[in-house]
């Protein structure tokens, strides 16, 4: 009878355990079915696209262009490495690569100097910014197949010569390549009697540190309040963030969580150690390409009404990605949560699930944005980047000064500056009214332009208008609004005249006194850093941006 009652119970238990697990996973079954299901489909029609394909197919290529073309649809950091392209990721990011000591853009023919950095071989060479690499060794580049900046790639001490076109002459050098280590904290400096200056360029393994050695330095130097520069930072390491964030708060403090559909995901991060500075007034300077963990610092000291920031709204990723190995040595880096700061908030600014009709991520709508609190109750958002507390405007790029920069115009003007004229008092140097008609000239005669959303848009209205046989009564209308437009973009370089000519003052400056010698401008010169100086120097200011 006991042994009945036994095997019973034991059968409830079993029973209670099976319903537990059946209803445990029931919510699981129809992603199984779902998946097996396509997965079977996507076999069938891959097996007979390779064998029945009128023409030879390669299964690899066909599977890694699939793949790749999946992964596009959800987020541009969720992405699939092939066998190569992990080789490739291990060379850069353990440090492998020993490369020439300069910023490199790749094009199609030519290798492009973009920044050589100061005392490293490609400078030592005689390179300049501007110079375009047509030759390296006995390989044309416009020839080469694969990644033209891998021919720059060798092991330390060996040489390479590289033919190259400077203002349409043909030169050589030979580079003896070094290894090649960029500090995260490039320049540091007082910039009066009271106020020390950082730069942090990057979050590698040595940012933390190299932002504490800064801080202790300039407070010895007699520093009593500091900004952070972190303008143009992409972000990096986040334990490095945090990090930086425990150089001003104490120990224990929520920094950073991430939260996944995963749950073994989900993480918190709190300061490990004990801080070097709570009280030291603090401002961190951001803008449109501060990004990642460069949020994470910057939004914590917001929300810990730490530090005032000043700028311009951040890039806004608040996305964080895991590399999960495959079979076969390939390898997926994938989306697997978002990050949150210390108010709850989430700064992630681009929706790559709710696409426009082009297909491009849509920025989150601002009536979309939730409210959360900072510490002392001071309102902060979600959903677009880090809101600056003291908003500047000409750090804010616009629409043309975006393309003015990433089609190279302000680049390519500040190489033909640079050798055309010989500057040396670089304390009072400043972009004039002149120079300033010369650059729009310049672009004149380079073929500036660019499409606006607006004119894509009336482009389908008249395409469709054509579809209907309208076109001809509403053609003198379309007309006259592309003219006004073509007019507006015009007015939209003088308009942004301010912002244009602290762009091209920057590249100019670097041109002459290097990286180095733009920071040192910076702190005479720059608007952003003499308005953290005046927040500085007055408490009452200060302390009213953070009540």
């Amino acid at each position: 009878m006991k042994n009945l009652k036994k095997i019973i119970k034991n059968k409830i238990v079993l029973s209670v355990l099976a319903m537990t697990i059946f209803l445990s996973t029931t919510a699981f079954r129809n992603d199984f079915f779902e998946i097996a299901k396509q997965i079977e489909i996507f076999t069938t029609l891959f097996k007979e696209l390779n064998m029945s394909y009128v023409d030879e197919t390669n299964p690899g290529d066909l599977m890694d262009t699939a793949i790749k073309s999946m992964l596009s649809d959800l987020d541009p950091y969720t992405n699939f490495l092939n066998e190569q392209d992990v080789e490739a990721a291990r060379i850069n990011n353990t440090g492998d690569y020993i490369g020439i000591g300069a910023k490199v853009k790749t094009l199609k023919d030519k290798l492009v100097i973009i920044e050589p950095y100061k005392d490293y071989p490609a400078d030592e060479a005689g390179l300049k910014a501007g110079d375009e690499i047509i030759k390296v060794g006995n390989t044309l580049v416009e020839s080469y197949k694969e990644d033209s900046g891998d021919l720059l790639k060798g092991s330390p001490g060996t040489t390479i010569d590289v033919t190259y076109v400077r203002q349409g002459e043909r030169k050589t050098a030979t580079i003896k390549r070094a290894e090649v280590e960029i500090d995260a904290v490039p320049h540091f400096s007082m910039i009066d009697n009271k106020t020390g200056y950082i730069v942090l360029s990057r979050f590698n393994n040595k940012a933390s540190s190299q932002t504490n050695y800064a801080v202790r330095d300039l407070k010895a130097q007699g520093a009593e309040r500091l900004i952070l520069d972190l303008r143009g930072n992409p972000g990096g390491l986040l334990h490095e963030a945090v990090n930086v964030v425990n150089i001003f708060v104490p120990k224990g403090q929520l920094v950073v969580e991430t939260k996944s559909k995963v749950k073994k995901f989900n993480r918190t991060y709190y300061t490990q150690k004990e801080p070097l500075d709570t009280e030291i007034p603090l401002v961190v300077l951001i803008n449109g390409t501060s990004a990642s963990a460069s949020e994470i610092v910057s939004g914590t000291l917001q929300d810990l009404d730490r530090a005032v920031i000043v700028g311009s709204r951040s890039y806004g990723k608040g996305l964080v990605q895991r590399p999960k190995q495959l079979t076969y040595g390939t390898q997926i880096k994938i989306t697997i949560s978002r990050y949150y700061t210390p108010s709850g908030r989430c700064i992630q600014a681009l929706d790559y699930w709710n696409r426009d009709e082009d297909g491009k991520a849509v920025r989150v709508k601002q009536e979309n944005y939730n409210e959360f609190k900072t510490k002392n109750g001071r309102k902060v958002f979600d959903g677009g980047g880090v809101l600056p507390d003291e908003i500047m405007d000409i750090t804010k790029n616009s629409a043309i000064t975006n393309v003015l920069i990433n089609d190279d115009f302000v680049f390519n003007f500040a190489t033909n500056y640079y050798y055309n004229h010989n500057i040396t008092d670089f304390n009072n140097f400043k972009i004039t009214d002149s120079d300033f008609l010369d650059f729009k000239q310049y672009l004149v005669a380079n073929g500036f332009s660019f499409e606006t959303k607006t004119e894509k848009s009336l482009a389908k209205v008249i395409e469709i208008a054509k579809e209907e046989e309208l076109a001809d009564d509403i053609q003198n209308d379309y007309s006259t609004l592309l003219t006004n437009l073509n007019l507006a973009k015009v007015n939209a370089i003088d308009e942004n005249k301010q912002q244009i000519k602290a762009l091209l003052t920057d590249e100019i400056v670097k041109r002459y006194v290097y990286r180095e010698g733009l920071y040192n401008y910076y702190t005479s010169h720059n608007p952003e850093i003499k308005k953290a100086s005046e927040i500085l120097k007055n408490p009452t200011t200060y302390f009213n941006y953070l009540r």
